[in-house]
C-alpha cells in the first residue's frame, strides 16, 4: 500500500469524509429539527476515473474527435500537437504525471488527465473543483496537478524558452528594430500588476498601494512577436517602474561584461549599446529611448508616433498572456508567493512556446528579409565576444556608468529623431 496511487486515492478520501463532516454538521446546526445521523463514517466516491479518460480522449485526441482542431486551440490556448509534445515530454521527465497501477491493480490518472486539469486552470482561472465531473479528480489532486505542472515546465523548457537573448537572437532583433526605424532596439521594456487576493495581513501594507489591493510586479521585456525575453517577478505593488529597475537583473549580463558585443550606426554616428523602448517614467540612460511628451515640429511627431507604436510590443504582450492565461489576469489565490511565482513564469514559458510554435502565422518580417535584403544594414552583433570574468569585473563599474550615460541618451535620441525623419518623412509630406 506504499505505491503513488494508492496514497494518492488516501488523500482524497481522507478529504471528502472530512467535507462531508464539515457538510452535515453545517447543515444540523441550522436545522436542529432534524435529528443527527452519526456524522464520523468513511465517505467514498467512486470517480471512475477511467472513463474521465476515455471521455477527455474521444473529445479531442482520437482519430475522429469530437471537437475541431480550432476548439481545441481555443480551449486549450495552443495547437495540439505542441500540447501533446509538452505532455509526453512532463510525463517522462516528472514522476508524478506517469500512469501507475495501485495495489489493487487498478490505474490511477492519466497524463493527459492531469496535464489537462493543469492547463484549463492556467487558461481560465477555474476553482480546483470545478474540473471534478468532467476530469474526474478531487480538488485536493487538482492543486496538485497544477503544482506538480508548473515545476515541470519551468525545469524541462525554461532554460530554452526563457532564456537571454544569445548572438543569434540579438543579431534579428536588431534587425527587425532597424526595419522599423530604431537601429540597435532589442525590445521595448515594461511592468505589469498581478493582484494578490489572499495577501497575508501583515503583508498588505508593504503590497497596496494607497487605498488599492495588494499587487505583485512583472518587469518584462517584449519583442514584435511577443515574445517575452526577460522577467523579473516579486517586488511589491507599491514599487513603481524605477525601483523595480533597482532591484532587477536586466542589465546584469551588460553590468559583467556578458552580454554580446553590439554595434550599429544611427544618422552616421556609430554607437555600442543596444538600447529598450519605454514610457516616460524610465529614466534618461544610454539603454532607454522614452518618446517625446510633448513633441513640437513635424520631426519630434513623427518620432514620437513611431516610437510610441513599437513600444505598444510589451503591452501587448502583457494581454496576451492575460488573455491565454486568465489565472494571471484574475486575482491570485495562493497564500504562498513562492508558488504565484511559479505559475508567473510557467505562463511565460509556455506563452513563448506559443509565440515560436505560431510564429509563421504572423504577419511580421521574416528574418530572410533582412539577411538577404539590399544589405544596407548596419546593425551587427559580435559572435566571438569575451566572456573572461576576471577582466570584465573590472570594468563592471565602466559598464555601469555606459549604461547610465545620460550624454549618449540625449545623442542617441537626437540622432533617432532625424533617422526617423529620413526613412519614413517623405511619407509624410
Amino acid at each position: 500500500m506504499s505505491n503513488w496511487s494508492s496514497d494518492q486515492e488516501v488523500d482524497e478520501m481522507v478529504e471528502e469524509e472530512v467535507d462531508s463532516i464539515v457538510e452535515e454538521i453545517q447543515y444540523h446546526y441550522t436545522h436542529p429539527e432534524v435529528p443527527a445521523a452519526p456524522i464520523f463514517h468513511r465517505v467514498h466516491i467512486n470517480r471512475d476515473r477511467e472513463e474521465g479518460h476515455s471521455q477527455l480522449w474521444n473529445d479531442y485526441f482520437s482519430e475522429n474527435p469530437t471537437y475541431t482542431h480550432a476548439m481545441f486551440r481555443r480551449r486549450f490556448r495552443m495547437n495540439k500537437p505542441l500540447f501533446i509534445h509538452i505532455v509526453n515530454t512532463i510525463e517522462n521527465g516528472v514522476p508524478y504525471f506517469r500512469q501507475r497501477p495501485d495495489a489493487t491493480g487498478r490505474l490511477g490518472l492519466s497524463a493527459l488527465q492531469k496535464c489537462t486539469a493543469a492547463i484549463r486552470m492556467m487558461a481560465y482561472g477555474y476553482s480546483a473543483d470545478a474540473l471534478d465531473e468532467y476530469l474526474r479528480l478531487a480538488e485536493t489532486t487538482a492543486h496538485q496537478c497544477l503544482e506538480k505542472f508548473v515545476d515541470g515546465v519551468i525545469n524541462l523548457f525554461g532554460d530554452e524558452y526563457l532564456r537571454r537573448p544569445t548572438a543569434e537572437d540579438l543579431q534579428r532583433l536588431l534587425h527587425i528594430g532597424e526595419h522599423r526605424g530604431f537601429p540597435g532596439m532589442v525590445g521595448s521594456i515594461d511592468c505589469m500588476h498581478w493582484e494578490w487576493k489572499n495577501c497575508p495581513t501583515a503583508w498588505k501594507g508593504q503590497y497596496s498601494r494607497g487605498s488599492g489591493k495588494p499587487t505583485i510586479v512583472l518587469e518584462a521585456v517584449a519583442s514584435q512577436d511577443l515574445w517575452i525575453w526577460h522577467a523579473f517577478f516579486g517586488p511589491p505593488g507599491t514599487l513603481n517602474d524605477i525601483n523595480v529597475l533597482d532591484r532587477s537583473p536586466v542589465f546584469d549580463d551588460i553590468l559583467e561584461g556578458r552580454a554580446p558585443r553590439v554595434t550599429y550606426i544611427v544618422n552616421g554616428r556609430q554607437y555600442k549599446m543596444a538600447y529598450y523602448l519605454t514610457d516616460g517614467i524610465y529614466p534618461k540612460w544610454a539603454t532607454f529611448i522614452q518618446s517625446i511628451t510633448l513633441p513640437r515640429g513635424r520631426k519630434a511627431k513623427l518620432f514620437a508616433q513611431y516610437q510610441e507604436a513599437c513600444r505598444k510590443d510589451v503591452e501587448r504582450a502583457f494581454g496576451v498572456l492575460q488573455a491565454r492565461f486568465a489565472i494571471v489576469k484574475n486575482p491570485a489565490l495562493f497564500w504562498d508567493k513562492r508558488k504565484i511565482g511559479k505559475i508567473m513564469r510557467a505562463c511565460i514559458i509556455l506563452h513563448n512556446m506559443i509565440v515560436e510554435d505560431e510564429r509563421h502565422d504572423y504577419n511580421f518580417y521574416e528574418p530572410s528579409e533582412f539577411y538577404h535584403g539590399e544589405g544596407s544594414e548596419t546593425s551587427h552583433v559580435d559572435l566571438a565576444y569575451s566572456t573572461d570574468m576576471a577582466t570584465n569585473l573590472n570594468n563592471m563599474m565602466g559598464n555601469r556608468n555606459d549604461v547610465q550615460d545620460t550624454e549618449m541618451h540625449d545623442r542617441l535620441k537626437k540622432d533617432l529623431i532625424e533617422h526617423i525623419w529620413q526613412k519614413f518623412g517623405t511619407t509624410q509630406q
